[in-house]
Formats: structure tokens, C-alpha cells, sequence
């Protein structure tokens, strides 16, 4: 017999937690944005999906946004151990001659590779910037070859580097979907080491400074990464938010202000927190529904989803949205542990009714042959099933 059995409204929301390298087409329909930024893309990293994008494939020119492949590569060697964060690099003279922001390291000195990173990273310095590439690989321009190796691999296909600050030159082009693709990667690669990023402060040479970084100061949840500034790119920033299990990655490039981009990057994030939600069902694997067994030495099983569901929706669409349940009962033995015996439909308001499978999460052996022979005779008069 087949079973149908829709689960209230009270059981979905025990599956509810509220809280995507080639990332997923954007989903248009749940965000409408008008932004002055130039360049905008809006990442979710549960669901892997780009929920808005404006010229997210334009080039542009990254500014100090760079110095997250800088850090990238660094955090790569100190990951496969040829590097420490206690080893130390030689500040050479064309480090301390770097314009531009600055952690003001001095000439000549040795400075450990943890304090390079945070003067990188916190101060956006140039000159850490410069001394970390001719630590790593020799001299500033192989090191730029070697971002633009990195930069392949992850999948930039429309970014090119030509040094590690971001200093202004005419072949350094980026996207705003590049530097998606570079952040995912950084936060996934290295998530000890990503916690660099937010930090606030960071003091050398008696010098104190504050990270530029706006959102770590305004928006629950914010953890990195980076600003940006040339004349010719405009203000711009890789923010990323992290709330209730649920992370989400804006880059915007072309404000014409840091008051903008400040305004502009919470706008942002706080529209994608109102506006979408991620629902989330089946990651505990709990059962879902107990089945009969016929002629098995169990006579229930418990079926759980083949997966976990996860999708961005609106509010309105996570309030509305059922789950039914479909399967053959009772179902003959022996049962495999992972047998697909039943469906999952989700509907959610004008959307598409998405499909998943109901699994057996256990093995269930047939009776014995005795057994079978009382039990099936025992059905016929009396309807009912002796389990072993």
C-alpha cells in the first residue's frame, strides 16, 4: 500500500535551521537591488549560489583587494609547513620605500611572518605586501607569476596580477566574481588562518592602527577581508558575514566615497539577511518516518532523506512551504541500509516541487524460513505478522 503523510508545520520547523570553485547562476527572483556600486556580486557559501549580480564579469582593476591572493598563497606554504608564522623575512628597500598605506616596518629589519600577515591584513601594508613576496618567492615580479599560477588553478579566468598590493598598473584586471571565487577558497582552504581577518587592531614599530575594514565594526557576524582604493577603481571591498550557520560574501567596486562603500556594504548584507533565509532540512539524518517490515527479523524501519536540502528562499516562501512523504507499506525484507523506498516532495510557494529520496538507515534481515512459514500463516487468519 502506498503511504502519504504530509508533516505538519510544527515538525518542519524541527528540521528548519535558519541561519556554494565554480559557483551557481544567480537567483534573481528573491533579490532586487539597485546599488550605485559599479561591479556588485552577492555569494551564498551554504548553498554555493550567487543571489545578485551586477557586472560581476566587468573588469576592474582590484586595488589593495590583491593582497587576499597574497595572503592566500602565504597561507598555502604555511599550511603545507615551508613556512612558519615565526619564521622572518628581510625588509629590503624597496618594501620600506612602498607609498601608500603602510605598517611602517623598518629598513633592513627582520619581521616574523605572522607580524607581515596582520601589517598585510589589519594595515594593508604595502610594504608587508612586498617583503612577503620577495620572501616567498625571490623578487616581487615572480611572485606575481606565481598569483597569476594560483589564480588558474582556482578558476580566475578573467584575473591577472602583476604585484602583490594591487598597485596600480595597466595590465592588473580583476572581477568581482574572480575575487568571489578567491574568497571562498581562502575561507574554505584556511579556516584557522582566515581568523586573521578580523582582527581589529594591530600595533608595530609602536604604531597603532585600526583595520579598514568597516563591517567588523557595524555588522553582526562580520569576519573579513578587504578594502580597496585607487582613483581609477574607485572604493572598494570583499565583505563577508557569517550568521547562524549561514555565510555570505559581498564584493562591490566603483563608489565614489569610503562613507559609500561603508553605507553601501551593510546595505547590502543587511537586505540579503531580511530578505532571504536559508532553509535547511535533513542534516541530522533523524527518521523521518518508521515503515512496517513484512516477514523481516525487525517489523519496523526507520527511512531518513538520501541527502540534506538546503535552498534560498524568501520569508514568506520559508512560512508556506510543505513536505509530504510517499512510501510502500509494508515493505518486503530483506532491506538494505541506504535502499531507496520512498520520495520526499518539497513545495515551496512558485517554485518548482523539488524531489528527494527516502532511504532505509538500517539493514533488516529476512525471518527465518519457519518463522516466514508462521508468520505468513498467521497474516491469513488473524491479519497479523509475528516478528522475530
Amino acid at each position: 500500500m502506498l503511504n502519504i503523510y504530509k508533516l505538519p508545520t510544527i515538525l518542519i520547523s524541527t528540521f528548519i535551521i535558519l541561519c556554494f570553485v565554480n559557483i551557481k547562476e544567480s537567483s534573481s527572483k528573491i533579490l532586487d537591488i539597485q546599488t550605485p556600486a559599479k561591479q556588485v556580486i552577492i555569494y551564498d557559501h551554504e548553498v554555493d549560489e550567487v543571489l545578485f549580480e551586477k557586472n560581476a564579469d566587468q573588469l576592474m582593476k582590484p586595488a589593495s583587494m590583491a593582497k587576499v591572493m597574497t595572503s592566500y598563497i602565504v597561507f598555502d606554504r604555511i599550511k603545507d609547513k615551508s613556512l612558519n608564522m615565526s619564521d622572518t623575512f628581510l625588509v629590503s628597500d624597496k618594501a620600506w620605500r612602498m607609498g601608500g598605506s603602510r605598517s611602517f616596518l623598518e629598513l633592513n629589519s627582520n619581521v616574523t611572518i605572522k607580524d607581515l600577515l596582520l601589517g598585510l591584513i589589519v594595515q594593508s601594508g604595502n610594504d608587508a605586501a612586498v617583503v612577503l613576496a620577495e620572501g616567498v618567492s625571490g623578487d616581487e615580479e615572480a611572485f606575481a607569476r606565481e598569483m597569476n599560477r594560483y589564480a588558474k588553478t582556482i578558476g580566475m579566468k578573467d584575473t591577472y596580477f602583476t604585484n602583490s598590493t594591487g598597485w596600480p598598473h595597466p595590465d592588473l584586471q580583476t572581477t568581482s566574481r574572480d575575487l568571489v571565487m578567491l574568497t571562498k577558497r581562502i575561507i574554505d582552504d584556511f579556516p584557522e588562518l582566515y581568523n586573521l581577518y578580523k582582527e581589529k587592531i594591530f600595533t608595530y614599530n609602536k604604531i597603532k592602527q585600526s583595520n579598514r575594514n568597516p563591517l567588523l565594526y557595524t555588522m553582526n557576524g562580520a569576519d573579513g577581508l578587504k578594502t580597496g582604493h585607487t582613483n581609477e577603481s574607485g572604493y572598494g571591498l570583499i565583505g563577508s558575514v557569517k550568521r547562524n550557520d549561514r555565510r555570505v560574501t559581498i564584493v562591490i567596486n566603483g563608489l565614489n566615497s569610503k562613507k559609500k562603500r561603508r553605507f553601501e556594504s551593510k546595505r547590502l548584507f543587511n537586505i540579503v539577511f531580511r530578505e532571504t533565509t536559508l532553509l535547511s532540512l535533513f542534516s541530522n539524518q533523524k527518521s523521518l518516518v518508521e515503515a512496517d517490515v513484512w516477514l523481516g527479523k525487525k517489523n519496523k524501519v526507520n527511512l531518513i532523506a538520501s541527502k540534506p536540502f538546503k535552498k534560498i528562499i524568501s520569508p514568506f516562501e520559508l512560512n508556506k512551504t510543505k513536505i509530504k512523504l510517499e512510501w510502500m507499506n509494508p515493505i518486503s525484507a530483506p532491506i538494505t541500509k541506504g535502499s531507496v523506498l520512498g520520495k520526499i516532495y518539497i513545495y515551496i510557494p512558485g517554485q518548482q516541487t523539488f524531489q528527494e529520496e527516502l532511504i532505509s538507515s538500517e539493514d533488516v534481515a529476512k525471518m527465518s524460513p519457519l518463522i516466514r512459514v508462521k508468520s505468513i500463516l498467521k497474516f491469513l487468519l488473524y491479519g497479523d505478522i509475528i516478528a522475530n
